[in-house]
């Protein structure tokens, strides 16, 4: 049960019936997490906003999942583990061995497991990276843009990773649990 408020989208006024309309437009529901959000229509509207900004950046939208899957993964967010894995899965057509490595912080392509490594770097240095971790992206093909959006995404998933992890929305996708050892 979760631990906020589930707002129900129908018998919501103002911002937050406005996002709940745009929201289930855009994905045929209204997930659970963003029900509990909406409790703040700020921060649901501020959360929204990034990431449709950063979803026209240049990483692309396959990265932004396996950042997220290595972020929910290094928060033990089940919530995001679940959300992310299935749009990776089904949206996305990604294979479970592409998914389970972004959950270490791993690709087998060199710039993406660079910039993996990075966005786990910036969970576990709680942002307070080194030269030596901007070195190996810049030696991995990583432009500086890519660089501040990859800071974005971290970011983005840290507040829905701290959101949910707190709030505790029931999962409303397959599944996922996060690997024994995966707190940070």
């Amino acid at each position: 049960m979760a631990r906020l408020k589930v707002l129900d989208p129908a018998l919501s006024s103002g911002k937050a019936k406005e996002l709940f309309t745009a929201i289930e437009s855009k994905f045929g529901s209204v997930p659970n997490t963003f029900k509990i959000m909406g409790n703040s229509p700020a921060l649901l509207e501020g959360s929204l906003r990034l990431s449709a900004a950063l979803s026209t950046g240049k990483l692309g939208s396959k990265t932004s999942e396996l950042i997220a899957l290595a972020v929910a993964e290094s928060n033990s967010c089940s919530y995001c583990l679940s959300a992310h894995t299935y749009v990776a899965t089904n949206l996305m057509k990604m294979d479970t061995a592409t998914l389970e490595a972004a959950r270490h912080g791993r690709a087998t392509d060199p710039k993406t497991d660079a910039i993996l490594k990075f966005s786990t770097a910036l969970v576990t240095k709680r942002g307070m990276v080194d030269d030596a971790d901007l070195y190996a992206l810049r030696d991995a093909g990583v432009t500086e843009e890519e660089a501040a959006e990859i800071v974005g995404h971290v970011a983005i998933n840290m507040l829905t990773n701290y959101f949910n992890n707190t709030a505790m929305p029931e999962i409303d996708f397959p599944l996922v649990m996060p690997n024994p050892a995966a707190t940070v």
